[in-house]
């Protein structure tokens, strides 16, 4: 076979066929991809209350992180779907094109109202580059061989999770990078990057495509897109809003209505459906989509409170907080790559969301129990335990679903996997956050009162040294209300000393106990269904070979069924 880089016209790749030094150099385009929108998400997490302040905005800069998720989440669905009908390449520049359009305006914002739109066409643009990289694999690389390139994948979360935390410490802690202020590059830094990825794409992305007959669902996607965004504000604003606020319950119920309308919607319209139903009746399809789902509730509920631990109750900076993950990022890494090894070499899967769902279980249930002192060399394991599950969970369940569905839905399918493990994570992250703070709330006023009788708590009160502290210690002695208003802004712990910062430290430790053990407890059902996912035989074929084949035996039966007729 020659060894062509995939510029059209070459017979093989006109047939589906990739030698490793195509598709290495295809991935590395893709990469370049996943890597803007995972970077992202993590230097501006950091960066972002540097950002606010710039900007006069903090009580405003929730919805800098909402707009992104919203539109990042309900796009990634619509490009499954035209990339079926239009192609990957097309959509996969697109995406890329308005992710570096999104990331220059958002370095131009002036204040965060400005700032939450521009991410918001960011977040278009991210919506594309995840889910369209993994569909573009599937077309390359028969399942059995795609576990063995997914662990590149896994690489560049990894690489991300701890790049941008530094990255977005470094930058926003400058006040001027080359004239310009420093928090403006966190987003500049993707300009360069993405303008690789768009010459390493466009140069050598070059997949054949069938031309096929289709209407686009315009009807099914408005509703889908209006029923997600309402569902995914209340998720996101709901803890601020009240959950039982008339502005919670109107978005509740416009949701629900416009599911139930897109369900309708995608029943009447059949194959061209931007989710078309009938894949929901694939049990693969229908199992593992509930499996992303449950397994993203309890992976990001569990992410989102680590670094939450390492910042306040550790006193990790932001940088420190970043690289004390990196033990996750280790274990979901190397499980990953090992059990994409281990499934091109006997085209098994099905035990590795069973194991990881369980190992997941217990690494979640094992950090419930650790305190306000346990030392980081304690954690560590559990990190690295916790990782290894959702290495065992991740990658694998997408390959499922990829093998499941026919080639021609490979978009479509791909893009529901990304979109409802995204969904789960969205909402587990509400529910954790609003159970991790009320019990915050609640326990850390528990634990200010009860040292509140030590003789060591009265010594310090006393003691006119403490004079602003004590002032400060006195001012909760409300509890409930008085405490959750202090907990907007948790830097007054470092100006307490040890015998008042304790009570705070131990309270958040204890209610971030709570979020794991709910976390775990999620797990439990996904772990059960687990059993279920059926174990297909994965195809020999890439995505390409197969809908290649399938155009033979079309073709092979209009031509016998025309001989037929002339007898």
């Amino acid at each position: 076979m020659a060894e062509a880089t995939g510029s059209r016209g070459d017979a093989s790749t006109e047939a589906g066929i990739f030698t490793h030094r195509q598709i290495m150099i295809i991935l590395s385009g893709l990469l370049l991809g996943m890597f803007l929108a995972a970077l992202d998400q993590t230097i501006v997490s950091a960066a972002m209350r540097t950002i606010a302040d710039k900007l006069h905005g903090q009580t405003n800069q929730a919805w800098a992180t909402t707009a992104y998720l919203v539109t990042s989440t309900v796009s990634t669905p619509l490009y499954g779907k035209l990339s079926d009908i239009y192609g990957r390449k097309k959509l996969y520049l697109f995406a890329i094109i308005v992710f570096l359009i999104g990331s220059v305006i958002c370095g131009t914002s002036r204040n965060m109202i400005e700032l939450a739109g521009c991410r918001a066409i960011q977040g278009l643009g991210a919506g594309g580059l995840l889910a369209l990289a993994f569909a573009i694999m599937g077309d390359m690389v028969p399942p059995r061989q795609r576990a063995k390139y997914q662990g590149y994948f896994m690489a560049v979360f990894g690489t991300s999770s701890v790049a941008g935390p530094v990255l977005g410490g470094l930058l926003a802690g400058r006040d001027t990078l080359l004239g310009v202020d420093g928090w403006r590059w966190v987003f500049y830094v993707n300009v360069p990057v993405g303008l690789i990825a768009l010459v390493v794409v466009t140069k050598f992305l070059n997949l054949p495509r069938a031309p096929r007959a289709h209407r686009i669902d315009f009807q099914g996607a408005a509703l889908l897109v209006s029923g997600v965004t309402a569902l995914l504000l209340v998720a996101e604003q709901g803890r601020d809003w009240g959950w039982g606020s008339g502005r919670s319950f109107a978005l509740y119920s416009l949701g629900l209505v416009l599911l139930i309308g897109f369900v309708w919607t995608e029943r009447r319209v059949g194959d061209d459906a931007i989710l078309p139903l009938k894949m929901f009746r694939h049990p693969v399809f229908s199992v593992a989509s509930l499996l992303n789902f449950i397994i993203g509730m309890g992976m990001f509920g569990g992410i989102v409170c680590l670094p939450l631990y390492m910042q306040i109750v550790k006193g990790f900076s932001p940088t420190k907080a970043g690289l004390s993950l990196l033990p996750l990022m280790l274990g979901l890494m190397s499980v990953s790559l090992s059990g994409g090894l281990y499934t091109a070499r006997t085209g098994r899967y099905k035990r590795f969301p069973i194991v990881g769902t369980a190992v997941l279980i217990v690494a979640l249930f094992s950090l419930s129990h650790i305190h306000y002192d346990t030392s980081y060399l304690v954690i560590a394991p559990l990190v690295l335990l916790m990782g290894a599950g959702l290495g065992g969970c991740m990658q694998t369940l997408v390959l499922a679903t990829q093998n499941a569905v026919a080639p021609s839905e490979m978009g479509v399918a791909t893009a529901a996997a990304m979109f409802f493990r995204s969904m789960g994570g969205t909402f587990g992250t509400a529910v954790f956050l609003t159970v991790f703070f009320s019990g915050a709330t609640s326990k850390i006023g528990t634990q200010v009162q009860q040292a509140a009788d030590t003789t060591a708590f009265q010594s310090a009160l006393r003691d006119p040294a403490n004079a602003g502290a004590a002032s400060f210690m006195e001012s909760l002695s409300g509890g409930g209300s008085d405490v959750a208003a202090k907990l907007n802004d948790t830097s007054f712990l470092n100006g307490l000393p040890e015998v008042f910062r304790e009570p705070f430290l131990i309270g958040f430790a204890q209610s971030m106990d709570r979020v794991f053990l709910l976390a775990a407890l999620v797990v439990v059902p996904a772990f059960v269904l687990s059993f279920f996912l059926k174990e297909m035989k994965l195809r020999s074929e890439s995505g390409l070979q197969a809908q290649a084949s399938e155009r033979a035996e079309a073709e092979a039966r209009e031509e016998a069924a025309i001989e037929g007729l002339a007898f």
